[in-house]
């Protein structure tokens, strides 16, 4: 039976995280939960240590502080990686990120290398409580970020993600540069530069009800250059020193 991992980043998450872990849970029995906690003021690392010292399903790793979304994941990769998950998933801890699309991704795994879990497939949008300026931002940092790097997917920036293990073992983790939503994009870029097949799934998005928001105007501007040195190092061939596979 395949093993698969969840990886939760948290800052700041005590309302959501007790909630959020039997949800996810109860989508499959071989789910399991990692969480990721930044030593959060409002004891989040605390309270996951005490879920976990109950569920047998649940880890946790703390770091020394609000150290950003990228590392946070690389973190959880690389523990995931050395436990030998099969497959790892990105997922919020805030609700934004459905748990009952969870099967979904375990199904569609099985055929594609990396699921993204789409806001805007097939020219349908699906994002619920975002106000309107900031859903054309997403948009068309979208379109933008597919017209710089050539992705062949529909929503580069999405953080609902779905990695088989080989994914994450050939990409040169310690080389991703990204720290924000650009990390997203990045990690997608890469794994479609090694060959890797890319599918997505539709999901529905909802802007959390509960706790704050990490968009940022730093984030923003971060994603906006990142995506010409990703096309920069891939045309150099500097993006990896591991050799590319083959589709």
């Amino acid at each position: 039976m395949q093993r698969a991992l969840v990886i939760i980043p948290t800052f700041n998450e005590s309302e959501n995280l007790p909630r959020l872990v039997p949800s996810v849970l109860s989508r499959d029995e071989r789910l399991e939960i990692l969480v990721v906690d930044d030593n959060s003021p409002d004891g989040t690392g605390r309270l996951a240590e005490e879920i976990a010292a109950a569920e047998p399903r649940v880890h946790v790793v703390h770091r020394a502080g609000k150290l950003g979304l990228g590392t946070a994941y690389i973190a959880g990769f690389k523990w995931g990686i050395e436990r030998k998950y099969d497959i790892l998933l990105e997922m919020d801890a805030d609700f934004s990120h459905d748990p009952a699309h969870l099967p979904q991704f375990l199904e569609a795994v099985q055929d594609y290398d990396l699921v993204l879990g789409s806001r805007y497939l097939h020219g349908r949008v699906t994002v619920v409580n975002w106000p309107m300026g900031r859903l054309l931002l997403s948009y068309f940092a979208n379109s933008y970020a597919r017209w710089v790097t050539g992705l062949p997917i529909a929503d580069a920036t999405g953080g609902f993600k779905c990695f088989r293990r080989q994914v994450l073992e050939a990409i040169e983790l310690d080389r991703v540069e990204s720290n924000g939503y650009a990390f997203q994009i990045e990690m997608s870029f890469r794994a479609w530069k090694k060959g890797f097949r890319l599918g997505e799934i539709p999901i529905m998005f909802v802007d959390r009800d509960l706790g704050e928001s990490t968009m940022s105007k730093k984030i923003v501007r971060e994603a906006v250059w990142r995506v010409w040195r990703l096309r920069f190092l891939a045309a150099t061939g500097r993006l990896d020193s591991r050799p590319a596979l083959r589709a």
